[in-house]
């Protein structure tokens, strides 16, 4: 196993609290933080939680074990947790690569553009010869 020592319980019952997951989780080693967010709305779990062992062994014990283990009548689904991808008060656009995503965009478009007006350039030069046809195909509707 990986130096992971945090994991992510999902499927948690809405009765289940910190200290319910703790008592969980406890037997499979020392816990160093156990969290669970709450909805802002009804200040209720949202139904999952994170378990942070002082040891990855612990927490690969933990996640062999309560891996779809029971608790309060559901089935727990245990996994590694996966680090915060930064910030999530901050827009999209606070970032440098989002800027560089739609730069890079606004190239490909400009690109795409010019490709276009060639297509365009191109029908034109096609287009008398294929006048006479939707005439036809108007012919053998009526």
């Amino acid at each position: 196993m990986s130096g992971k020592r945090t994991l992510y319980v999902g499927g948690l019952d809405e009765n289940v609290d910190e200290k319910t997951l703790q008592s969980a989780f406890i037997p499979f080693g020392d816990i160093v933080e156990v969290q669970i967010p709450l909805d802002q709305a009804t200040q209720k779990n949202r139904g999952f939680g994170f378990v942070e062992f002082e040891l990855a062994e612990d927490a690969s014990a933990a996640l062999d074990n309560m891996h779809n283990a029971e608790l309060y009548g559901r089935v727990l689904k245990c996994n590694l947790a996966k680090p915060q991808q930064g910030p999530r008060n901050k827009p999209v656009w606070a970032e440098d690569s989002w800027h560089e995503d739609r730069d890079k965009e606004k190239e490909d478009g400009k690109e795409e553009e010019d490709s276009t007006e060639k297509l365009e350039e191109k029908t034109e030069e096609v287009e008398p010869e294929t006048e006479g046809e939707p005439e036809k195909q108007e012919d053998q509707q009526t």
